[in-house]
C-alpha cells in the first residue's frame, strides 16, 4: 500500500547562536588530545589513557554534529499528523479523527519555553524557527501546537482530512 503524503515540511532548528557554545567541549577535548596524544605531554597528575582521550574526542564531535543536523519535521500521511525532531527525538503519530479544532496562530516561541519539544500548562509545542503555527485541540482536552513556516496550508490540510478519517 502507497502512502499519499499530504504535506510535509523540515525545518532548522535556530543553532547560529548556541553553535559556538556548543563546540566549546569537542573543542577542548581536541586541544587535550593534540597536548596529550601529538605532542605526549601529559594533562593533570592522574591523566587520562590516550585512548581515552582519543574515544572522548570522537564521541563529543559525533554528538555535536548531530545536534547540529536535527530538523523538525511534520508530516501528514495516512490519517496521521506527524512530528518529529529527526535525529533527536521519536515521532509522534496524532490521528486526524482525534483532533477537533485546528487554527493557525501567530506565536512568540518564548511564550512556550523556547524551540523544541516544550511541555506546558496548556499542551505539548514543538516550535522550530519563526512565528507561526497550528494550534491543534484534541477530544481528550490535550493542546499541542506544532510550528509551521506554512501554518495556513498546514491547517488546510489537516481540516480537509480530518472528516475522511
Amino acid at each position: 500500500m502507497k502512502s499519499d503524503r499530504l504535506f510535509y515540511e523540515k525545518q532548522s532548528l535556530p543553532l547560529r547562536r548556541i553553535a559556538f557554545s556548543l563546540a566549546i567541549p569537542p573543542c577542548a577535548m581536541l586541544a587535550l588530545l593534540i597536548w596529550q596524544v601529538v605532542l605526549g605531554h601529559s594533562w593533570g597528575s592522574h591523566p587520562m589513557s590516550n585512548g581515552n582521550v582519543i574515544g572522548w574526542t570522537i564521541f563529543l564531535w559525533i554528538i555535536y554534529v548531530r545536534l547540529l543536523t536535527v530538523r523538525l519535521v511534520t508530516e501528514v500521511r495516512d490519517g496521521n499528523l506527524i512530528v518529529s525532531l529527526r535525529g533527536l527525538w521519536r515521532s509522534r503519530r496524532i490521528p486526524l479523527r482525534d483532533i477537533q479544532t485546528i487554527d493557525a496562530i501567530t506565536i512568540d516561541p518564548r511564550d512556550y519555553g523556547g524551540y523544541g519539544i516544550r511541555s506546558t500548562a496548556e499542551g505539548t509545542a514543538y516550535i522550530a524557527s519563526n512565528d507561526e503555527a497550528v494550534k491543534l485541540k484534541l477530544k481528550n482536552g490535550a493542546e499541542i501546537v506544532v510550528g509551521s513556516e506554512y501554518s495556513a496550508e498546514l491547517a488546510r490540510v489537516l481540516r480537509a482530512n480530518r472528516a475522511a478519517y
